[in-house]
């Protein structure tokens, strides 16, 4: 059903309505038998169909039997709608509404996988969960409905009511009207037999003697059928369709639990799977075009922030809940995973505007960071969840910072770290270099637990974005080894500048007075534990002393205005205090962690 949406019809009986307490068409005639039984004085047996025959010499008409018990059309509609729509009673008790398995097929139906639903139900309990969810189906439920019919094809859902809707007195419920349908109806369900594949569910074939010579009329199996029976309870009728069909038995607990894991297992295969990859190109090469061109900044801005919005919305839907109580390594992975996806266009325009953006263009750049970090949803839930809704963002900030250090464009760097967020909707902004690393997004023993194959790592998440990262930065860091320097470069600026913001004067001074005394915390990074020589890491390429010479890398960011530096000073003193600091950060963690 995935990987082919609309391939499969829904074939449903009254075990789908069960749960929600509404009767069968059988069921209503029976009770409509009885009381017929009451308003005529007489004690109806426990047989109410034979107490009928003999009453009348035939067998029971739905139809006869309405027209005993009421005089008009109206009277036959009201009569009917107290088997088929809630009391305020029933509203209280979940009686006679939308059941969590109307729930999940609008859910399949919103999504595409499911275009037709033929139904011997006379309720309109889907037609509400669809409505739920914005989808407004056409209703097939009489001769004239089918010959007035918009193309299957061409309709997002077509419901077929086989037996016809109960506010219509037309509803076939007995052995004689379930024995033929009209020649439209015939027709209709020969194609969609001969067309679609079948799901079954809820539908025992007994009763349906036309329903089922229309399946028996179907000699080709273009698609499978599958037929689901709780604990593989089915009538002979069902085994010779079965058979008829080369259909595959699901065993069920129950209509509700089954549709509720096939929505789940649907949308779970569609976290894993990433968008065309044709639209990454197509965004990029629109990128490159508006980039180069100043009279293109209007349609730059509509690119960026359309595509903004759309990562926003989906990212921010049910479907990262954080209420969600499963927490185990496979569902976590599958999360980052799904965020990815949603990103996956996104991260090839940060970088891509992170190598080649102007300064004019800057501001558009980041504000599309800050919509998809800033967080103003409910902050209830659990913390792994809480903390990975910050992951997006992450990756965003990553890929344009990235992307910019590989071109030494720092004026968007100094941009890009200067951004504040809200972490939480009412709370005030405050820088994103701190929430938004990977330590804060998922602790180091959580992403440790909960990331497969990162149970050994120093920094998991770290090492998980990196590998995430490498695909969108490709074009502009072709090089495996300029990609790892680049992102080394881009985690330990941006711990650098962490500690610039938030060291107080007391730090500052204790490490000018004694170097080896003092240090100033920042986000790690990968280069935490990198096994390169000494000459070769982040840390030695940027190290100096007093009076020079000084590393050119150095010099470009201080001549963005980092570390209080301005055309007529470079902060290279400022830096070098905050340098020093934060590498004796970094090898207190290093000590601690055991890592040499």
């Amino acid at each position: 059903m995935q990987s082919g949406k609309g391939i499969y019809a829904l074939v449903l009986g009254s075990g789908v309505s069960r749960s929600s307490a509404i009767p069968t068409g059988w069921e209503v005639t029976v009770d409509l038998i009885r009381k017929l039984a009451a308003i005529r004085g007489e004690d109806c047996p426990a047989e109410p169909e034979a107490w009928y025959k003999t009453l009348t010499g035939s067998e029971p008409d739905y139809s006869d039997i309405l027209d005993q018990l009421t005089k008009s059309s109206a009277e036959r509609a009201l009569l009917l709608r107290s088997y088929f729509e809630p009391s305020a009673d029933d509203r209280e008790h979940g009686r006679k509404t939308p059941s969590p398995a109307h729930r999940a097929i609008a859910t399949l139906v919103m999504k595409g996988y499911v275009k037709v639903v033929l139904t011997t139900n006379f309720d309109r309990l889907l037609e509400q969960a669809l409505g739920e969810v914005g989808v407004q189906p056409a209703v097939i439920s009489t001769t004239d409905a089918v010959q007035g019919a918009f193309p299957l094809v061409h309709s997002p859902c077509t419901i077929i009511k086989v037996h016809g809707d109960y506010l219509d007195a037309r509803i076939k419920n007995t052995r004689h009207e379930l024995a033929s349908y009209d020649e439209a109806l015939d027709n209709l369900l020969d194609r969609v037999f001969d067309e679609y594949g079948l799901l079954i569910c809820g539908w025992s074939a007994e009763w349906d003697t036309a329903l089922r010579a229309a399946v028996e009329r179907c000699t080709t199996h273009r698609f499978g059928t599958y037929w689901t029976a709780h604990q593989s309870n089915l009538t002979g009728e069902a085994e010779k369709l079965i058979g008829l069909r080369r259909a595959t038995r699901v065993p069920i607990q129950s209509a509700d639990a089954f549709f509720g894991e096939l929505a789940d297992k649907i949308c779970a295969l569609e976290d894993l799977t990433l968008t065309d990859p044709l639209s990454p190109r197509v965004a990029v090469a629109r990128m490159k075009r508006y980039i180069t061109d100043p009279q293109q900044r209007i349609n730059l801005h509509d690119l960026v922030s359309a595509e903004t919005e759309r990562v926003h919305t989906a990212v921010t839907s049910d479907r990262f809940s954080a209420k969600d109580q499963n927490i185990t390594p496979d569902i976590a992975l599958r999360r980052l995973r799904a965020y990815e996806a949603e990103m996956r266009v996104l991260l090839s325009m940060m970088a891509c505007a992170g190598y080649w953006a102007a300064e004019s263009q800057y501001p558009t750049l980041c504000r599309a960071v800050k919509r998809i970090a800033d967080d103003l949803q409910d902050q209830s839930g659990l913390v792994v969840w809480l903390g990975l809704r910050r992951y997006p963002a992450l990756l965003a900030m990553y890929a344009l910072g990235i992307a910019a250090v590989a071109n030494g464009n720092y004026a968007l760097q100094k941009h890009l770290f200067a951004l504040k967020a809200r972490t939480a909707k009412h709370q005030p902004e405050e820088p994103i270099l701190e929430p938004f690393s990977p330590l804060c997004v998922l602790g180091r023993d959580y992403a440790r637990q909960l990331l497969p194959g990162r149970e050994r790592d120093f920094t998991p998440l770290n090492n998980h974005v990196f590998d995430a990262l490498r695909d969108p930065l490709r074009e502009y860091l072709p090089d495996d080894r300029s990609y790892d320097d680049a992102f080394d470069w881009f985690e330990y600026l941006l711990g650098c500048v962490h500690c610039d913001l938030t060291a107080t004067p007391e730090q500052i001074a204790s490490i000018k007075n004694d170097p080896t005394n003092g240090y100033i915390w920042g986000p790690v990074g990968r280069f935490l534990w990198s096994n390169r020589t000494s000459d070769e890491g982040v840390q030695q390429r940027t190290r100096f002393e007093p009076n020079g010479p000084y590393p050119a890398i150095v010099t470009a960011v201080l001549q963005a205005g980092f570390f209080g530096s301005s055309p007529d000073h470079l902060g290279y003193e400022r830096f070098l205090l905050i340098k020093r600091g934060f590498d004796a950060a970094i090898g207190r963690a290093r000590s601690q962690m055991g890592i040499w």
